[in-house]
């Protein structure tokens, strides 16, 4: 299967969002989600949506988007030790909420899907943000105070 080329324009499905949010530009990456209203602590506020993959199929659309010199970004969420959701393809807009060191949400597998709850209370107008975990070396440009300067999860 190929790597889609057409950019990732945003959008978002409001049918899998609890909350009323917003993709806008961001401080921290190009685009980012943001919520219009205040959100309690310990709330589902979206569904991360995507294609399912299997975690070989998703290294080899990074590594072809990556050889091809492509500027995309990847959407990818582990579902599982063999699936990921590619969050490109049929994603909800959660596939938008960029990384911080200092995160909102969390993100929580139940019944073969990802949902993302808030961490704590999130005021109108904030950014949502969460934790990528990622094992690599991706540089960090969340700009917190605490920020560990790469997406890598210590």
């Amino acid at each position: 299967m190929d790597v889609p080329t057409k950019p990732h324009l945003p959008r978002l499905n409001t049918k899998l969002a609890c909350f009323k949010l917003l993709i806008r530009g961001s401080r921290i990456e190009r685009f980012g989600v943001f919520i219009l209203e205040t959100i309690p602590r310990g709330k589902r506020v979206i569904q991360y949506t995507g294609e399912r993959i299997s975690a070989r199929e998703a290294m080899c659309r990074t590594a072809r988007m990556f050889l091809a010199g492509k500027t995309g970004r990847v959407y990818t969420v582990r579902l599982n030790r063999r699936s990921m959701l590619d969050g490109s393809v049929g994603g909800s807009g959660a596939e938008f909420i960029n990384h911080s060191c200092d995160p909102n949400l969390t993100m929580r597998k139940t019944g073969g899907k990802i949902f993302l709850y808030s961490f704590r209370k999130i005021r109108a107008g904030e950014e949502l943000t969460v934790d990528y975990g990622l094992r690599c070396s991706c540089p960090c440009h969340c700009g917190f105070s605490n920020c560990r300067g790469t997406m890598c999860h210590i």
